[in-house]
């Protein structure tokens, strides 16, 4: 049995990033990654352009201008301005040529033709040069960056409309258990309503991987063995729900071994999630997750979503850690690391009651994670601790 921190170091040397690359259209690379620098065509912004309503002069020694024309954003025009004269302007309108300073309106009295201003402007005040941001030929965005909202508008800025990214993982999720029905049907004694493979896909789509695949299989060796061979060769990763125990009707273990899929660790010094194997058979990655669905959340969590990122380019990625105070008190039972369901606030952490791995009624109203290392005992009220926030929004 591994610590966490072993673990967690298992996973990201363990995944590389996929070799496959995809292009795809620019308004649908959310959360994607650049496989290729995007080098700009263009100056952005392509003119020099005005950072305010006011007026565009032309400055001379008075405060006194002769007002000659309007220019608002979008006109194709580039008015001759001479010294002493100024034009109406708009934010983003291309500032004339002959035109050197902008001041805002407030600043600004008009009678009829002329404008008088307040104060003395310099040159080039309220102008955005052309180039600010980017010039044609600059890189805009580098190789291996996380495409983000603003990034996709960046880019679209510069009159990109395609972009090839790191292809994203197809993903298989095998839920085991013969007790196990579908939703909608009528409960029988000893069965249970599935709900690992919902909450898995759930949070795969929450965190931007969509290409998911659903299975079942009984508590059967020779079903678990096929499936298994069958759902790892068509897919990258593998995410198998139960079945990972020792017990007399757990096979996935067993059917794993004889697909010689080679174990990078199996348990691992923590609670919720202690039966976790991870593994890999040549470039396709395979977790097996406790079937407890407390477990198995928090097992995608610390090292499910760390491995996905990895092998989508993001290198750079790691879990949003903070420490705060936390508002509860917590004594700790056994020498293993927990990580408890929580609710965070800007005023501190709450630790959530229901915390046993099989509980979720708790964990759909927390948005956080405190872990509490092997060597910690307990937490006092207004204790400094560790807290994971989950990308639940």
């Amino acid at each position: 049995m591994i610590s966490v921190n072993q673990a967690i170091a298992i996973v990201e040397s363990s995944v590389e990033p996929t070799s496959q690359t995809e292009y795809i259209d620019i308004s649908k690379a959310h959360r994607y990654v650049l496989r290729n620098d995007i080098v700009s065509e263009i100056n952005m912004p392509p003119f020099r352009q005005s950072a305010m309503d006011g007026y565009a002069l032309c400055l001379h020694d008075d405060f006194t201008y002769k007002l000659v024309g309007e220019v608002k954003a979008g006109d194709p025009i580039n008015p001759i301005v001479k010294k002493g004269e100024c034009v109406r302007i708009f934010t983003g309108a291309p500032v004339p040529d002959t035109a050197n300073a902008v001041i805002m309106q407030e600043r600004v009295s008009v009678d009829e033709d002329c404008i008088t201003i307040d104060r003395a402007v310099k040159s080039n005040d309220n102008i955005r040069p052309a180039g600010e941001q980017v010039k044609k030929g600059q890189t805009a965005l580098k190789k291996d960056t996380l495409l983000t909202p603003a990034a996709i508008a960046f880019a679209t800025s510069l009159g990109v409309t395609e972009v090839a990214v790191y292809k994203k993982p197809s993903i298989a999720i095998l839920v085991t258990g013969n007790e196990l029905i579908k939703a909608g049907k009528s409960l029988q004694y000893g069965q249970i309503y599935e709900s690992n493979a919902v909450m898995l896909t759930s949070a795969l789509i929450g965190v931007g991987f969509n290409k998911i695949t659903n299975y079942k299989v009984a508590d059967n060796y020779k079903d678990t063995l096929s499936l298994l061979k069958e759902i790892i060769s068509n897919h990258d990763m593998v995410l198998v729900s139960g079945g990972i125990s020792v017990g007399d009707y757990d096979f996935v273990g067993k059917a794993l071994g004889a697909l010689s899929v080679t174990e990078l660790f199996y348990k691992v010094k923590q609670k919720p999630g202690k039966p976790l194997f991870f593994g890999k058979k040549e470039n396709k990655i395979i977790f097996a997750l406790p079937g407890n669905p407390g477990a198995a959340l928090t097992c995608f969590y610390i090292y499910v979503q760390l491995a996905l990122q990895k092998l989508s380019g993001n290198a750079a990625y790691t879990a949003t850690k903070l420490k705060a105070k936390s508002k509860s008190a917590f004594t700790k039972k056994g020498d293993r690391a927990q990580f408890l369901k929580a609710s965070y606030q800007l005023d501190g952490v709450e630790i959530l009651d229901g915390q046993s791995s099989s509980m979720l009624h708790t964990f759909a109203t927390g948005n956080a994670l405190v872990y509490v290392s092997e060597e910690c005992n307990s937490i006092k009220i207004n204790d400094e601790v560790e807290v994971i926030l989950l990308p639940i929004s």
